[in-house]
């Protein structure tokens, strides 16, 4: 069982239980590469410089924050731990909504919240089955990494799942990317098709079917050159399937796939046979 990243209370008016919060995400399988030297390949060690004293060690370093060009107020940590919300050590769920009414561009990152103890586990299923029967999403505050968070908390299984939620101005304005991309009518018959090639790639998600293909080839990688074989060049891509027509691209997607349905699109939309002209040479 790894270390809890925050521990407190979790608080729905004046029911209250001690929780501990733990990341959702296993980050042990990630493949890290290290900094060496090219010819020495010893790891180098990153090394804390002040341009008038040269090397410090890291017991003199302070935090500061830059109010103008080179101008810093220095805080302690003792005057951080100072800044104390309620939400540092709780979390009071202060309304529920629908789970649809989030969008998601706002979803951050995910966390399981577990009893902390033995004391309080009545309290938490209660405040857990009461989320599940009201089929809505609790908001509440938290504060991480120096932050106050919004999050999210939904029952899952026998536990709850916390999701910490973005604030507004951490999101950019979508119409400043997508303002410039100009309305156009799109060609019914080229509509009609792509629709097809949507139905015939509908599926069920499964998560364990998406794997990190990139991170198989490093690791494949890092294989052959411990044995001290050459690398794997990748195949370049195959310039057949370079199609600049969009309606010939749609087309060829269609009938790579290919069964009855798509066979009657294809039929539907083809290509329109080129009418002789009075008088060709036959």
């Amino acid at each position: 069982m790894p270390r809890p990243i925050w521990q407190g209370h979790l608080k729905l008016s004046l029911v209250s239980c001690p929780v501990a919060l733990y990341s959702s995400l296993n980050r042990t399988g990630d493949v890290h590469f290290h900094m060496l030297h090219k010819k020495t390949h010893n790891r180098i060690r990153m090394v804390t410089v002040d341009p008038e004293l040269g090397e410090v060690p890291r017991s003199d370093l302070v935090r500061g924050f830059e109010i103008s060009k080179n101008k810093y107020v220095v805080v302690t940590p003792e005057e951080i731990a100072e800044v104390r919300l309620p939400s540092t050590r709780e979390i009071d769920i202060e309304e529920f909504v629908e789970a649809g009414e989030i969008d998601r561009i706002y979803w951050n990152d995910p966390y399981y919240l577990v009893p902390d103890g033995k004391t309080g586990i009545e309290a938490y299923i209660v405040i857990r089955d009461a989320m599940e029967k009201s089929a809505k999403v609790a908001l509440g505050r938290l504060v991480m990494h120096t932050r106050e968070r919004v999050v999210a908390l939904e029952p899952r299984g026998k536990g709850i799942l916390l999701t910490t939620l973005r604030s507004s101005d951490e999101v950019r304005d979508e119409s400043e990317f997508f303002d410039s991309i100009a309305s156009k009518r799109v060609d019914k018959k080229m509509l009609a098709i792509a629709e097809t090639i949507v139905e015939q790639q509908s599926g069920e998600f499964d998560p364990g079917a998406f794997k990190d293909r990139y991170e198989a080839a490093l690791r494949e990688l890092i294989k052959r050159k411990q044995k001290g074989q050459k690398p794997v060049t990748a195949p370049p891509p195959d310039e057949d399937d370079k199609v600049i027509d969009l309606m010939e691209a749609l087309r060829r997607s269609v009938a790579k796939k290919g069964g009855a349905h798509a066979q009657r699109i294809m039929s539907q939309h083809k290509k329109p046979a080129k009418k002789k002209r009075a008088g060709a040479r036959r």
